[in-house]
């Protein structure tokens, strides 16, 4: 494998650190989050981060790999399954994060909050697995 060791550790931690900030706010009491914007907010951006740096670790391995270019940022993740590197349930998982993040930055005024407690509540284990396939490359 031909990745950039120290570029890829470092994205890893990344991604533990933020979603370590997710499990934080995921901790709270949903009526409690959705009343408090600052912390809607912080969810938000923690998911950004998260899912961003989950990009740039399909995008590094693909581009090392010489995989095929991925049409979008979601088919990075279909590019991974394809060449084993996910496990295939992870697969739609994965894609709807990158339709996540893409709905939090592009139309953030379109975001209902429910859907970021929902995230919070019930997709964290996703960024386990992946970092799990990913960290096997290794």
């Amino acid at each position: 494998m031909m990745v950039d060791h120290t570029k890829f550790d470092t994205l890893l931690s990344v991604l533990n650190d933020y979603v370590a900030e997710l499990r934080r706010l995921a901790a709270i009491a949903p009526h409690v989050l959705l009343g408090d914007p600052d912390k809607v907010a912080s969810a938000k951006y923690h998911f950004v981060v998260a899912i961003e740096c989950c990009l740039d670790l399909a995008g590094h391995v693909i581009a090392s790999e010489k995989y095929r270019t991925p049409a979008d940022s979601a088919d990075a993740f279909t590019v991974l399954v394809e060449r084993g590197v996910c496990p295939a349930d992870l697969e739609e998982s994965l894609r709807a994060m990158a339709r996540f993040r893409n709905r939090l930055v592009h139309v953030y005024w379109q975001v209902d909050d429910s859907l970021v407690v929902e995230y919070l509540r019930g997709h964290l284990a996703d960024f386990d697995r992946y970092a799990t396939a990913l960290a096997r490359l290794l």
